[in-house]
């Protein structure tokens, strides 16, 4: 999936109209329908109802619709931004980030920072949670929307200032064909004879102490069958019964087929975290920091 082919999912959404959208975006119809096909086609879903007469959004399509708009303006000031440092114009602020992944508190702090500090460039840059933790400690980077934390003493994380900046509720992710999928809602010991997919270490540190964690308190230990680098390799192996996990709500916004989500009966929370080098004194830094938490905090 490239960025031409959401501009061209929220163009025809806007319109809902392939006639009016492909004008607006001067392409040929038959191009732009091409397109979207073949955005449905990777997706797995479809977006749009298509009838001779009127086109409208599918609730998939209204779902993906409010990602697609985001990613979008992100990639329109990360540009702008890009340009205004080319010229000199500006000092600088590098965030790394989750692309795939996506996380709300970003597009609306960045938003509100440029209202602050328009000339400050702002380049975004998609990182694994280790990767960050990298950049963050050779300064490469000034902020990363981390996530979990790593635990106390770990690598890289005695020179890194920590904020905690949203909890995010938890779901049981299962494949769609499992008899746990037929309830509302999942008692987490459930899941206790079930074998788990997990994050892997290398990529997201913190994550198999985050998961045992959970599932300690309710008495067990997960037994983990498989580990995985990306959040979409979650969705294949849960998709294909190798197992089941626990994610934070937001990797619904992941394309998911074969794949559904069922709340815990007891409700349980995943601490979201930025993270910044202590030494790191940049007054863009502190003033978005302080824009995320004011923002955290609403």
């Amino acid at each position: 999936m490239e960025l031409r082919h959401l501009r061209y999912f929220v163009a025809v959404a806007e319109e809902l109209n392939f006639t009016r959208a492909a004008e607006k975006l001067r392409l040929a119809q038959p191009s732009l329908t091409r397109q979207i096909h073949n955005l449905e086609d990777e997706l797995g879903v479809r977006l749009l109802d298509r009838s001779r007469n009127q086109v409208s959004l599918t609730e998939e399509g209204r779902s993906f619709l409010v990602d697609a708009r985001r990613l979008v303006v992100l990639s329109l000031e990360s540009v702008k931004s890009v340009q205004r440092f080319s010229r000199g114009e500006s000092e600088q602020l590098n965030i790394g980030y989750l692309f795939k992944f996506n996380f709300d508190l970003l597009p609306v702090t960045l938003a509100a920072f440029y209202q602050t500090r328009p000339d400050t460039s702002v380049n975004l840059f998609d990182m694994s949670p280790a990767e960050q933790l990298r950049a963050l400690e050779a300064r490469k980077i000034d902020l990363g929307f981390v996530g979990l934390r790593p635990p106390a003493g770990g690598k890289n994380t005695s020179v890194l200032a920590w904020e905690c900046v949203a909890r995010h509720k938890v779901v049981v992710v299962l494949p769609e064909t499992h008899l746990l999928a037929k309830k509302n809602k999942i008692k987490i010991t459930d899941l206790k004879s079930l074998f788990f997919v997990a994050m892997s270490e290398q990529t997201h540190p913190g994550s198999r102490d985050w998961l045992s964690g959970i599932c300690q308190e309710a008495g067990f230990t997960p037994r983990i069958l498989q580990d995985v680098e990306l959040e979409s390799g979650l969705m294949t192996f849960v998709a294909e019964g190798l197992g089941v996990t626990l994610a934070r709500e937001q990797i619904k916004n992941l394309p998911h087929p074969g794949v559904v989500f069922r709340p815990l009966a007891i409700a349980a929370k995943a601490d979201y975290w930025i993270a910044w080098h202590r030494e790191n004194h940049s007054k863009a830094l502190l003033q978005y920091i302080e824009a995320v938490k004011k923002q955290a905090a609403l």
